[in-house]
């Protein structure tokens, strides 16, 4: 883990600290509830169960239950829906014994001052064996924990008898109250269809149809088009005038002699006008035939156009807006301008740079050791930073332009070409990525969300949640990775939970206990 990474780790927990030191909440003055003050900082103490439901996680800690005696349960209850990971901070919990031959024993609490915590105090009159549920009923509706079959023992003498040896602790602790603080979750480890890939490095570009460079066609002066001149950023039609190019004038040409054309141009037109006048008159007296007079017409005109040329000629070369159209060929978005208004530019030089960034080319280098493991890509991912992998699958959201072709003899690569839609414009051509290629295969394994799994030392780890607030560190050895998921070829088992944001937090917590302390505000 890089430092920057533990520096922001260890603010979050030192934040996550002094956020948990609130005091005592008001629990009330029953023995079982001063007792569990000063067992296991300040939860019920004795038996701990963790339950999860498709909407609710549940971390609850209760004294074990004995005839006639109270025992206070401390219900830790974490929302699993679309929000995230988040305290109850409402309802009521209900604590039922059911079943046997004995009648229903509950006992309910709303929240506690602590978020997300409920305390409800029950005192059981049956001994025997009961089924254990806690139900949490909310504004929309009820959420139940089925915690199976649970013992009512004869007295608390015999309760405290039955509860297993404790051992020394050895999980790493990260209570309920630290968890809430930050973006925090587990997920639930089950086999899944994993598409094999390989991993490489890849390049954002335009697409070869959709981007185009405007060079000089010869060398001149650069002058602003219609809209002014171009910039980085502006959106462009094709056809769209982006600047003129005011060609270098040859030989002894200069911009007095340029006048001194349009000068005569306009005397020629002139001329050219007084003549066709003075003929059509005569063509109405039938002194001179038709022909004479459309003749004279042609010479007016052709010095007409004469006249305009010498004037465009002189406009471009002192300053005006004319010269040589620069067009985009492309409808985009300008992506690079390599001259400034005015500048001297030779012939072939790239002025503007057009590309449609709506459609991109992620363009992959795959090694020539793993070209055989790929048959045909059906798609291929890529990660930016910490974001969510971008996913691309052949036939549905891209295509595959290219595969395969000859060994690059430098870099020992063969190319994979992906286009894909880019509709937000948040990728950028040129940005170098970290990717995998889809090779075709797939397979039924165990796979972790790729959040879960950190580099602790050069060693690949995830944190496997043992109960609520107990963690343990566990190396895995990973497979093949798919998109958000990564495969597990040993180190985890299907029905186990890892932690899958807060991993850094958690591992925190393991280096440096004494700087995370116990954060309980029971």
């Amino acid at each position: 883990m890089n430092k920057l990474k533990t520096l922001m780790a260890a603010l979050a927990v030192t934040a996550i600290t002094a956020g948990c030191t609130a005091p005592e909440d008001d629990r009330g003055p029953s023995p079982a509830g001063e007792a569990a003050q000063h067992d296991d900082h300040g939860h019920g103490g004795g038996v701990a169960v963790t339950h999860f439901t498709d909407r609710t996680e549940l971390f609850v800690e209760y004294a074990p239950l004995a005839k006639g005696e109270e025992s206070a349960f401390a219900a830790h209850l974490t929302y699993l829906d679309a929000k995230g990971f988040r305290a109850v901070a409402e309802g009521k919990l209900i604590v039922t014994l059911t079943g046997g031959v004995q009648p229903d024993e509950q006992a309910e609490a709303g929240v506690s001052n602590t978020p997300g915590i409920f305390r409800p105090v029950l005192k059981p009159q049956h001994a025997g064996k009961r089924q254990l549920v806690l139900r949490l009923e909310l504004p929309d509706g009820t959420v139940t924990h089925d915690l199976g079959e649970v013992t009512v023992y004869p007295d608390r003498k015999t309760a405290e008898a039955a509860l297993p040896h404790e051992e020394e602790a050895t999980g790493i602790g990260f209570t309920k109250e630290q968890q809430w603080k930050i973006p925090f979750a587990t997920q639930l480890v089950e086999e899944r269809t994993v598409r094999e890939s390989v991993p490489t490095t890849a390049t954002l570009r335009a697409s070869t149809d959709r981007e185009a460079i405007v060079a000089a066609p010869a060398p001149g002066l650069l002058r602003a088009g219609p809209g002014g001149f171009p910039r980085v950023g502006d959106t462009v039609k094709a056809g769209q005038v982006l600047a003129y190019l005011a060609p270098r004038l040859g030989g002894e040409t200069d911009v007095a002699t340029l006048r001194l054309e349009v000068d005569r141009a306009r005397i020629a037109a002139e001329q050219a006008r007084v003549e066709r006048e003075r003929l059509e008159g005569l063509l109405k007296l039938e002194a001179i035939p038709e022909k004479r007079v459309r003749d004279a017409a042609a010479r007016e005109k052709l010095a007409q156009a004469e006249l305009s040329a010498s004037q465009q000629r002189v406009a471009t070369f002192s300053g005006g807006g004319g010269g040589i159209a620069m067009k985009s060929p492309v409808a985009g978005q300008i992506v690079a301008v390599g001259a400034t208004p005015g500048a001297a530019v030779t012939d072939g030089q790239s002025v503007v740079h057009v590309a449609d960034l709506k459609r991109l080319w992620l363009e992959a280098r795959i090694p020539e050791s793993d070209v055989a493991r790929i048959t045909q890509p059906d798609g291929a991912f890529f990660t930016m930073g910490g974001d969510a992998p971008v996913t691309i699958e052949v036939g549905k959201n891209g295509r595959l332009v290219a595969f395969g072709g000859m060994v690059d003899q430098t870099t020992r690569t063969v190319p994979a070409i992906f286009e894909f839609d880019n509709p937000e414009g948040r990728l950028h051509a040129g940005m170098t990525l970290q990717a995998g290629i889809y090779t075709g295969h797939k397979t039924q394994v165990v796979a972790v969300p790729a959040s879960a799994v950190i580099d602790d030392g050069g060693t690949p780890v995830v944190f496997v949640l043992r109960e609520g607030e107990s963690f343990e560190r566990r190396v895995m050895t990973p497979g093949p990775r798919d998109g958000d998921w990564i495969a597990v070829k040993s180190g985890i088992k299907a029905g186990e939970r890892v932690v899958m944001l807060g991993a850094y937090q958690v591992r925190l917590a393991a280096t440096a206990p004494a700087a995370i302390g116990h954060g309980h505000a029971h």
